[in-house]
């Protein structure tokens, strides 16, 4: 008898341990939270983000700032922060890399986004912007976003 629950325990713990893995709770990254900020207290336009701005940005980076203040920051505020009832901030956890790629920019760009995280409505297609010009517009989030502990 000792032999057949001790069995069960030397194979039971290690499965039990496994489904815990990967069938328990969602594990969050600390300090960052996937769910879409409540905005009703910010004043529409306002930014919805408040954004540290790296002491330096890469050749790429500034390249793709002009860009952005050109053809991105009249919706999404500016650096990325998003403005209130009109578009979602870029600095925001949502838009981490490993949840939307490099490739999701050049898309919404491209051929726009349905709404599905934000409530602002559908984002429609920039045109005039090449995929270089996309190129440098990430480079420029991704930086903003690693300067405020998105990666």
């Amino acid at each position: 008898m000792f032999k057949s629950i001790w069995s069960y325990v030397v194979i039971g713990v290690p499965l039990a341990g496994l489904a815990v893995l990967l069938f328990g709770p969602a594990q969050t990254s600390v300090g960052h939270d996937m769910t879409t900020p409540d905005t009703s207290a910010i004043v529409q336009g306002d930014a919805i983000a408040n954004v540290a701005i790296p002491a330096t940005f890469s050749e790429n980076a500034q390249i793709g700032k002009n860009v952005f203040d050109g053809a991105c920051a009249a919706c999404h505020g500016e650096n990325a922060a998003g403005q209130n009832g009109i578009a979602p901030p870029l600095v925001h956890k949502i838009y981490e890399p490993s949840h939307h790629g490099d490739q999701a920019f050049w898309s919404a760009a491209q051929n726009g986004v349905q709404s599905h995280h934000w409530n602002f409505g559908n984002m429609p297609p920039v045109e005039g912007l090449t995929k270089s010009d996309v190129n440098y517009i990430v480079a420029y989030v991704r930086e903003l976003q690693r300067e405020n502990g998105i990666n």
